[in-house]
């Protein structure tokens, strides 16, 4: 993104879950951050107050698929079912996308980018990688988060004890520098015949 201001985009992967991605929501609301919530289709359908909840507090929603697929791995019509699954399930228009793991076929994106803006990042957190401890987590995303950077943690309960060390701890360090935390802006898609 931009890096002419001091503006960080801050991305959760794979919630909606109870208690984690109420966590994270309570964190942003103490630093007027707004966000943007990659969701998995199958937890929107298990945990759709949750779900609602982000919404209510004025975050934007991003599909992640369904079944959280990986798409060098999967049949390109049971992908793409599977996001289309995921935007059913979600009731909710979006034209962001995130493919799980960051992996997509060719095949596979030349169809999502007719109805999405593929996102990807520029800052891992590392939240998942329950083999870095959450200090390691904290201490990689502040070096490598500047100006304009896409910041990926994951409202996961795998991730969670990482993420909810790092993730206060960040919007702390960068609110004491004059950075604001914004929603990825949603892009206007246009298709050309």
């Amino acid at each position: 993104m931009d890096p002419s201001e001091p503006v960080i985009y801050l991305t959760f992967d794979d919630g909606p879950i109870p208690d984690v991605t109420e966590f994270v929501l309570e964190q942003l609301d103490k630093f007027a951050a707004q966000a943007t919530f990659f969701c998995i289709g199958d937890n929107v359908r298990k945990h759709r107050n949750v779900f609602y909840q982000v919404i209510e507090a004025g975050h934007l929603i991003g599909n992640h698929t369904f079944n959280h697929l990986n798409g060098w791995k999967t049949d390109d019509d049971e992908y793409l079912d599977n996001i289309d699954r995921c935007r059913d399930q979600m009731r909710i228009e979006t034209a962001l996308f995130r493919p799980p793991y960051g992996r997509i076929k060719k095949s596979q994106a030349a169809e999502v980018l007719e109805q999405y803006a593929v996102v990807m990042w520029d800052v891992l957190s590392g939240d998942f990688d329950q083999s870095l401890s959450p200090e390691v987590c904290l201490r990689k995303t502040l070096q490598y988060t500047e100006p304009g950077s896409i910041v990926v943690f994951h409202d996961s309960i795998k991730a969670f004890p990482n993420m909810r060390y790092a993730l206060p701890r960040m919007l702390r360090y960068f609110a004491m520098r004059g950075y604001e935390f914004r929603a990825l802006p949603q892009p206007v898609l246009s298709v050309y015949e």
